[in-house]
C-alpha cells in the first residue's frame, strides 16, 4: 500500500531536514533528494512499527507576510 504525505525541507547549516507534515518523524541529508530519501525511510519504519500510527490529514500548507520583517 503506497500514501503520498507531505515534507517540510529546511536547511540548518551543512544539513537539510526534511520532516513529514501527517506523522511526527523528521530527518535529515547532505542534499534534499537525500534528506528525502532517509525522511521515506524513516516514515515508513515508523508506520510498521508503531501499533497507533494514524496519519493526520494533510495540513494547509501556505505562506504568509509580517509587515516590517527583515
Amino acid at each position: 500500500m503506497s500514501n503520498v504525505f507531505t515534507a517540510a525541507v529546511h536547511q540548518e547549516e551543512d544539513w537539510y531536514v526534511a520532516q513529514c507534515l501527517e506523522v511526527d518523524v523528521a530527518s535529515q541529508g547532505e542534499t534534499v533528494r537525500e534528506a528525502l530519501a532517509n525522511l521515506t525511510e524513516a516514515v515508513a519504519l515508523y508506520l510498521e512499527e508503531a501499533d497507533d500510527a494514524h496519519p493526520t490529514a494533510t495540513p494547509l500548507v501556505t505562506s504568509f507576510q509580517v509587515p516590517g520583517a527583515a
